[in-house]
Order: C-alpha cells, then sequence, then structure tokens
C-alpha cells in the first residue's frame, strides 16, 4: 500500500495541481472525475486509507486537514516507513470543488513514455530533468499490473531497453496470459517493500520493469548519468528524491479562500 499513496499524490499533483481532484467521485453532468482517466482506471489504489484518514482527522479536528494535505502526508509516511527518507511537508493545502479528467489524460505521463516524452511531461508542470529521474525512484515501492509492461515480455537482443532474458522469464510465470493476467507484479524486482537505490542498480542490468523506467538508462545522456549516480549512492537520491517531492506537493496549490477542506474527500461540501 506504501507505493499506491506514494502514487496517489503524484496522479494527483499532476493533474490541476495537488488539490485532492483525485479523490473526487464521477458525478454525471457534474463532475467527470479523474480516477476513471486512462492512466487512473484499474490502476491508482488506496483511496480507502485516505478516507479511513480522512474520517479520524474529522472526529478530532474537523474543517482542519484538508484532503490535498493528507496526500502529501500519506506520501512523505509511506516513504519512511519503507526506509526512505523523511522530508517536511509544507500545509495549508485546501481542496478543489473540481476535476478533470481531460487533463489527467493528457497530463499523466505513460509506462511506454521515452525520455523526451518524460521530460516533457516533467516540465509541463515546472519539474527539471533530474526531478524526473529522482521521483521515477518511487518506483522503488509499488507493483504494476501486466498489462503495463506485457509488450516487453518478448525481448529484442537489438533493443537496448529490452528486459533481460532471466527478469523477462521471471515475468513471464508472474503474467502466464500476458497482457490479458491481473497480476500485480514489484516495480523493483530485489527489494520491493525497501525504499532504497536498488531500482536504479537495477536499471543498469535491464531489469526496469516498465520501459518508462529502463529508458532513464538505456538512452545516453544526462539520465543516464544521474542513474549511475543514484545506484551508488544511495544518499544522493534520497536528497534529491526529497527535494523533488517538495517541489511536486508546491505545484499550483490551492491556498487561502481558494477551494475548501472537503468534509468527505470523495465529494464537495453541500
Amino acid at each position: 500500500m506504501a507505493g499506491s499513496l506514494l502514487r496517489l499524490h503524484f496522479h494527483d499533483c499532476f493533474v490541476q495541481g495537488c488539490d485532492g481532484s483525485l479523490l473526487l467521485k464521477s458525478i454525471a453532468g457534474v463532475i467527470e472525475g479523474e480516477q476513471e482517466a486512462l492512466p487512473n482506471a484499474n490502476s491508482v489504489r488506496g483511496f480507502e486509507v485516505v478516507d479511513a484518514i480522512k474520517a479520524a482527522l474529522e472526529q478530532e479536528c474537523p474543517g482542519i486537514v484538508s484532503c490535498a494535505d493528507i496526500f502529501a502526508l500519506a506520501a512523505r509516511d509511506s516513504v519512511a516507513v519503507s526506509g526512505g527518507p523523511s522530508y517536511p511537508v509544507q500545509l495549508g493545502r485546501r481542496d478543489s470543488l473540481t476535476a478533470n479528467r481531460e487533463l489527467a489524460n493528457k497530463n499523466l505521463p505513460g509506462f511506454n513514455f521515452n525520455v523526451t516524452d518524460l521530460v516533457a511531461a516533467f516540465a509541463n508542470v515546472g519539474l527539471s530533468a533530474r526531478d524526473m529521474v529522482a521521483l521515477s525512484g518511487g518506483h522503488s515501492i509499488g507493483k504494476a499490473r501486466c498489462n503495463t509492461f506485457a509488450a516487453r515480455l518478448t525481448p529484442d537482443p537489438q533493443d537496448p531497453t529490452a528486459l533481460s532474458s532471466s527478469y523477462s522469464s521471471l515475468l513471464q510465470q508472474q503474467c502466464p496470459a500476458g497482457a490479458a493476467s491481473d497480476a500485480l507484479v514489484d516495480l523493483d524486482v530485489t527489494t520491493p517493500i525497501q525504499f532504497d537505490n536498488a531500482y536504479y542498480s537495477n536499471l543498469l542490468s535491464n531489469r526496469g520493469l516498465l520501459h518508462s523506467d529502463q529508458v532513464l538508462y538505456s538512452t545516453p545522456g544526462a539520465t543516464r548519468d544521474l542513474v549511475n549516480l543514484y545506484a551508488q549512492t544511495n544518499s544522493a537520491f534520497a536528497k534529491d528524491f526529497s527535494v523533488a517531492m517538495l517541489k511536486m506537493g508546491s505545484i499550483t496549490p490551492l491556498t487561502g479562500s481558494e477551494g475548501q477542506v472537503r468534509n468527505q474527500c470523495g465529494y464537495v461540501n453541500a
């Protein structure tokens, strides 16, 4: 669940800022929820955990802690309890009154993106290429469904991003029906529940589960240099990841009298 909670914060901030819009339920003719956007459907998980946290907070301090802030805090704590860095989280975000499914389909990076696509997607929300490589290390924890990497299960020896043969064989056992398999597979084959730099070490031996993971190393240039740095030095990864999370958590938040503090994360207050 730690990886899922981290991903919720990421998928929220990339769509109209860190405003809890991802949590809003679809209401016909009123709200087109982001949960049904292609990058999110049958993919993002953990909403029930956020709802439980919100319910507990409303019992103790009603109307104070926004759902957007819960996202940010849950992401930080998920990283910390998994062995990663515990960084300061700025608070005071407020919750949106709207969601934007169209923007979710447009803004969220895809699992088949190349480096150029990834750099552009992150730049679109004010994040650098270095931020992108550091935040990709969030895949140190969490899982992905077979359909997100099924096309990689038959490696092309001429493709520098192809899976190693041993890793491909392992994945074929976990996804026997290919894209039709509904299994969840660890994003980090080495230390799947430990937040560390093994994700980057895996890329050096072509064990990046998603195409968008492996291209960070297999594409010559600055991203490869950063992968090498983080694979060698966990402290460098932890430092850059913390900085990037603070930057991401500050993407166009609602503050002051903007938006509201929702009573229930899935619905705008009546």
